[in-house]
């Protein structure tokens, strides 16, 4: 039975793949690859912080052997998130993902706290950790209600994703480490 064109030009691409991979810069982009996602150019550092106002904080976590996970925080701002909401959307490409918040967003179109990533088992643990963050912040004494926007990834491959190890403090360090730049 004859193959597939496209078949066979996957495992050629499989077989050319370090020979590519050697010879690409050492940050390489997928437009490197001639594919230019979205409709606009990409800003001059190709990142979230090309945004106006738009802040990056990370905390990497990496012990022993087998913990490589981590926090990302994004602040759309650096004001008061909850008293001054950013307009939102969200796009589910995988409803295999246990994110929180998503559904406030959807319903509201507006987000109200840093958006924070982390891995599957640690979404529990970053949505109380920034809920307690916007509850301590000067003038949310009142605040009832915080709707914390967490997505995640599945690092079990490369992490012990059992052992949870993204601590609460982990996730407020993430958020006060916003910076701009790339």
């Amino acid at each position: 039975m004859p193959r597939p064109p496209a078949l066979l030009a996957f495992f050629v691409g499989l077989l050319l793949l370090p020979v590519m991979s050697a010879a690409q810069p050492e940050t390489t982009r997928i437009r490197h690859f001639g594919v230019a996602p979205g409709i606009f150019e990409p800003g001059p550092l190709n990142a979230l912080t090309d945004v106006d106002d738009v802040t990056v904080g990370h905390q990497t976590l990496i012990e022993g052997d087998s913990v490589r996970t981590g926090v990302t925080a994004i602040r759309p701002h650096d004001g008061d998130l909850f008293a001054n909401k950013v307009p939102a959307a969200v796009h589910v490409g995988n409803g295999f993902g246990k994110a929180a918040g998503f559904l406030q967003v959807q319903e509201l179109g507006t987000i109200e706290t840093p958006i924070v990533l982390t891995n599957t088992l640690d979404v529990g643990t970053a949505v109380e950790a920034v809920v307690r963050w916007t509850l301590r912040r000067s003038g949310h004494e009142d605040v009832a209600s915080v709707n914390a926007v967490v997505g995640e990834t599945n690092d079990g491959y490369l992490n012990d994703i059992r052992g949870q190890h993204v601590t609460p403090s982990d996730v407020v360090a993430a958020i006060d480490s916003a910076s701009g730049g790339p």
